[in-house]
C-alpha cells in the first residue's frame, strides 16, 4: 500500500525533489500525486512535470479573501484523495477553511528550531542573529500544522545546526537546506510507517 501526498510549493522545489527521488528510488512507501503552486513560475513545477507528476498553478482570484482561496484549494485538494499533504517551500499561511478539511494530515517543513524564527526568512534571520553574537546555532523541523498558528504545531522531527566561523549566508543556507532534504524525508518515512500500520490494523479489524 503506497501513501498519496500532494506537495504544495511556491519556489525552486528541491525538497519537492528529494521527496520525489526518495519515492522513485523506493526508499519512500508513496507517491507524489500532484504539486501545487500558488506562483506560475515556481521552478518546482518544472520538477514535477519532469517527474511526470500533475503540476498545477493554483493563484488568488482577484478581490478573494485568504479564506476563500483555502476553501477553493482544500476542495481541489481533496480530488487528488492525498493521505498527506506536504508544505515543501510553500509561502502562504492556510487557513483552518483549508486546514479543517485536512486534519492531521497537512505536515510542513521550517528551517529553525521549535519555537524560534517564525515565518517567513528563517534562515537569514538566524544568520543575521549569530551574527550579532545572539545565537550560536539553529536548525531545521519538520512539524504538523493542525491550526492558523505560525510554524508551531506539533513537532515530528528536529535537528540542530550549528553555526561555523566564517561561513557566508549562501554557504549556510546551503548547509540548511542540506538537512532539509534529509529530515523531510526520513520523517515522511516514520509518518507513513505508522500510517501503514494504522491502515492494516484497520483492515485485521474490518475482517474480523
Amino acid at each position: 500500500m503506497s501513501a498519496r501526498l500532494v506537495v504544495l510549493i511556491s519556489g525552486n522545489g528541491s525538497n519537492l525533489q528529494a521527496i520525489l527521488d526518495a519515492c522513485a528510488a523506493g526508499g519512500l512507501p508513496a507517491s507524489v500525486v500532484a504539486v501545487i503552486s500558488n506562483r506560475p513560475d515556481a521552478f518546482g513545477l518544472v520538477r514535477a512535470q519532469a517527474a511526470g507528476v500533475p503540476a498545477i498553478h493554483f493563484p488568488k482570484r482577484p478581490g478573494e479573501s485568504r479564506q476563500d482561496y483555502d476553501s477553493r484549494l482544500a476542495v481541489y485538494v481533496s480530488t487528488f484523495l492525498p493521505d498527506y499533504i506536504v508544505l515543501a517551500g510553500w509561502m502562504r499561511l492556510l487557513t483552518n477553511n483549508f486546514l479543517s478539511n485536512h486534519p492531521n494530515r497537512v505536515i510542513n517543513l521550517h528551517p529553525a528550531l521549535p519555537g524560534t524564527f517564525p515565518g517567513t526568512h528563517a534562515i537569514q534571520r538566524a544568520y543575521e542573529a549569530w551574527q550579532r553574537g545572539d545565537i550560536d546555532r539553529t536548525g531545521v523541523m519538520v512539524h504538523l500544522v493542525p491550526d492558523e498558528g505560525v510554524d508551531d504545531g506539533p513537532v515530528l522531527a528536529a535537528q540542530e545546526i550549528h553555526f561555523e566561523p566564517g561561513e557566508s549566508l549562501e554557504d549556510f543556507e546551503a548547509r540548511i537546506h542540506e538537512v532539509e532534504h534529509q529530515i523531510l524525508v526520513e520523517t515522511l518515512k516514520k509518518v507513513l510507517k505508522g500510517w501503514r500500520q494504522s491502515y492494516t490494523d484497520d483492515l485485521a479489524m474490518l475482517s474480523r
